[in-house]
C-alpha cells in the first residue's frame, strides 16, 4: 500500500482529495502547512470562512472524519521570508508579484516533498486542478485542469520536473459541481465553506493596505506624468500602483487616464491612454520550463499572461541571458513586469517566467 502526505489546506477541494485518496486504497496522512497567523480561539464561534487563512481546525475535523492522521507542520518564519518579502519588494521596486506562484514553488510542495521524505511516504498529493499525465513515451507532463473555470495550472508551472512523478492531483479532472457534493458527504457544510482568498495573507482591505501597513516606506510621494514626460500630479508611492489602473489615481483630465507603467527607480508613474497600455511582446526572465529541455529556437504556443484572463496565441522566442521573448499575434493589455507568462501547447503546460518589461508600455525599475 503506498502512503501519500495530503496537503489539507482546510479547505474543499484538499479535502475532498484527501477523501477520494482513501477511497483508492492509500494509506493517506494529513499535513497542513501554517503558513500565516495561527487561528484565534475566540474565532470559534464565527463561520469557518471567517477564521485565519490556515484553518487547521477544519483539516483537523476532515482527517478525523476520514480516520487518517494529521500533523500541523508551521512554516511560517520560511513563508515570511520568501513568499511575503518577495511580495513587498517586489511592488517596491515597481513590479506586480504573484504570491501563489511563489509559494506553490518555495514553500508548499517543497514542504510537502519533505514531510513525505521524513514520514517515509511515497506521494505528495493537493486539491490543485491540474492533472499529471504521461505522453505517448512515458515522460509526465503537466496538463490544465478537467475543470476550465477552476484549472490552476497557471499557478503551478513553476514546480520542478523531477517532483512530477511524485505528485498527485485527486480532484484535478472533476468539475467544482461534482466536488461540493463529496465535500457535503465528509460533513463540511457547504454555504460555509467559501473559495479560498487570492491573496492568503492580505485579510483586511487589499494589496494596498497591507503595504501601508507592512511597509511604511511605501509611502513615498512622487510625480505622476505623462507618456511625453508632462507632469500631471503627485502619486502616493510606486507600490501603490500597477499597469492598467485607473481608480484611485486622483487626476482631472478630460479622457480616462490609465497606469502605463511604474518607474521605481525615478520614483515616477506614467499615466496614458487605454491604447498606451497595448504591448506586443515581452522579456521573459527567471525561466522554469516543465514540458521541455529548453527554447533554442521560436516555438508556437498559448501565452497566459494572468490568471483571470485566457491564453492568447503568441511565438516564444531565444533571447539573451537565457531569458525568452514573447512575440503575441494580437497586442496585450497592461502587461505587468512581475507577474508569470506561461506557456502551453493544448492541454500541456510547457513553462514560464517573470515577466520583467513588455515593448510598448514597458515597467521599468
Amino acid at each position: 500500500m503506498k502512503r501519500v502526505i495530503v496537503g489539507m489546506s482546510g479547505g474543499v477541494d484538499s479535502a475532498v482529495a484527501a477523501a477520494l485518496l482513501v477511497e483508492q486504497g492509500y494509506a493517506v496522512q494529513g499535513v497542513t502547512l501554517q503558513t500565516w497567523e495561527p487561528e484565534d480561539p475566540e474565532t470559534t464561534s464565527k463561520k469557518w470562512q471567517e477564521r485565519g487563512c490556515c484553518k487547521v481546525g477544519i483539516a483537523r475535523f476532515v482527517a478525523e472524519r476520514l480516520g487518517i492522521p494529521h500533523r500541523v507542520i508551521d512554516i511560517r518564519d520560511r513563508f515570511r521570508s520568501a513568499v511575503v518579502q518577495d511580495f513587498i519588494q517586489g511592488y517596491l521596486e515597481g513590479q506586480t508579484p504573484n504570491p501563489c506562484v511563489r509559494c506553490n514553488e518555495r514553500i508548499k510542495f517543497g514542504a510537502l516533498v519533505e514531510t513525505a521524505q521524513n514520514l517515509g511516504a511515497d506521494l505528495i498529493a493537493t486539491g490543485h486542478y491540474a492533472r499529471i499525465l504521461p505522453d505517448a513515451a512515458g515522460r509526465l507532463h503537466m496538463h490544465k485542469g478537467g475543470d476550465p473555470t477552476k484549472d490552476q495550472s497557471y499557478f503551478l508551472y513553476r514546480l520542478k520536473r523531477a517532483w512530477l512523478p511524485h505528485i498527485l492531483f485527486p480532484v484535478g479532472g472533476m468539475r467544482k459541481e461534482e466536488v461540493w457534493p463529496r465535500a457535503e458527504a465528509i460533513g463540511l457544510p457547504a454555504d460555509e465553506v467559501k473559495e479560498s482568498q487570492e491573496i492568503c495573507f492580505v485579510t483586511k482591505g487589499d494589496y494596498r493596505s497591507f503595504m501601508a501597513e507592512h511597509a511604511p516606506q511605501a509611502e513615498t510621494p512622487g510625480a505622476f506624468v505623462a507618456m511625453d514626460g508632462t507632469p500631471m500630479g503627485t502619486h502616493r508611492g510606486v507600490a501603490f500602483y500597477t499597469p492598467g489602473q485607473r481608480r484611485g489615481l486622483g487626476l482631472a483630465s478630460e479622457k480616462r487616464l490609465y497606469v502605463v507603467r511604474v518607474d521605481a527607480g525615478t520614483n515616477t508613474v506614467v499615466v496614458g491612454r487605454d491604447e498606451d497600455l497595448l504591448a506586443a511582446s515581452c522579456l521573459v526572465g527567471d525561466v522554469n520550463l516543465l514540458g521541455m529541455d529548453r527554447i533554442h529556437e521560436p516555438v508556437r504556443a498559448a501565452v497566459k499572461v494572468r490568471y483571470a484572463t485566457p491564453a492568447v496565441p503568441a511565438t516564444v522566442w531565444p533571447d539573451r541571458d537565457g531569458r525568452l521573448r514573447v512575440e503575441f499575434d494580437q497586442p496585450q493589455r497592461a502587461l505587468s513586469p512581475g507577474q508569470s507568462a506561461v506557456f502551453y501547447q493544448g492541454e500541456i503546460v510547457l513553462g514560464g517566467g517573470i515577466i520583467e518589461s513588455s515593448a510598448g508600455g514597458a515597467r521599468t525599475a
